[in-house]
């Protein structure tokens, strides 16, 4: 039974792949966003793709403003930001750590490093500086906390998942075996989820951005001066932008020990249950 169900959802996950990545070329989103969305569905099949028609999609022409500015899509668009970038350095970081046979908290740490440290230096910092200041080493500031808050919780949710799982099915920990692959992706989608609430509250107080939307400029505002102070760019950019903190650094600080307790708590379960 097990085998069919994962036939069949490798099968779905190519499915909406190939979907997402041939109609979101159409779509007003940021470059990033829309690797974002196909490295989601890649990860969670036709969830991803799912998420990305519900979430993401312009549903007329010229809506997709007004059609992301809702609350929940934004946090959507963080949350999905932070899976696809961190997702990649944790499914390096399982790989490496099946092949060298590391213990579980070895193998936890080292998908953690991975995840953290391509999800901030890459798909955060470097691919959204220019919407941050411009520089890399600004965004790297910028993007920090956020990044460390929402790795924190995604990790919560899906180490114990991994484990669990992984110590139930047999052949589960072989990225060899289609079982490894199913098991991780079942992790993220759980992952996704715990992370949810965490974007909320970083978005909520602009300490993250959400869904934008990028459109070609009309071609009759090249020949217009620029006001004093701004740039000609090839694209116009509204939507989830991070604005100024507004939140203390008690409020930060308290937060980042939630996702710290979060994150304990999610490897306590892995050891207990899983280990």
């Amino acid at each position: 039974m097990l085998q069919g169900v994962m036939l069949l959802w490798f099968i779905l996950t190519a499915m909406s792949v190939a979907y997402v990545a041939v109609d979101i070329r159409k779509t007003p989103e940021s470059k990033v966003l829309k690797w974002g969305f196909i490295l989601l569905t890649i990860y969670t099949g036709p969830v991803g793709a799912f998420l990305y028609v519900l979430g993401c999609r312009e549903p007329l022409p010229g809506m997709h403003e007004q059609y992301v500015s809702v609350r929940w899509r934004q946090v959507l668009g963080s949350t999905m930001h932070c899976v696809a970038g961190d997702g990649v350095g944790i499914l390096v970081g399982a790989v490496l750590g099946s092949v060298l046979s590391l213990s579980m908290l070895l193998d936890i740490g080292l998908e953690y490093i991975l995840g953290f440290g391509f999800g901030w230096t890459i798909f955060q910092a470097l691919f959204m500086k220019d919407s941050m200041g411009g520089t890399y080493g600004k965004a790297l500031k910028t993007t920090f906390i956020s990044e460390l808050l929402s790795m924190n919780c995604l990790m919560a949710g899906m180490v114990p998942v991994a484990a669990i799982v992984k110590a139930s099915i047999p052949g589960g920990n072989n990225p060899i075996n289609p079982e490894f692959w199913f098991i991780m992706s079942m992790a993220l989608l759980i992952g996704f989820i715990s992370a949810y609430p965490m974007n909320w509250w970083l978005v909520s107080n602009h300490l993250k951005h959400g869904m934008m939307t990028v459109r070609p400029e009309p071609p009759e505002a090249e020949d217009q001066q620029m006001p004093q102070g701004m740039t000609q760019g090839a694209a116009g950019m509204s939507g989830g932008a991070m604005g100024g903190k507004t939140v203390s650094n008690f409020e930060i600080a308290k937060m980042t020990l939630l996702s710290f307790a979060l994150f304990a708590l999610g490897i306590l379960i892995a050891l207990v249950v899983g280990g």
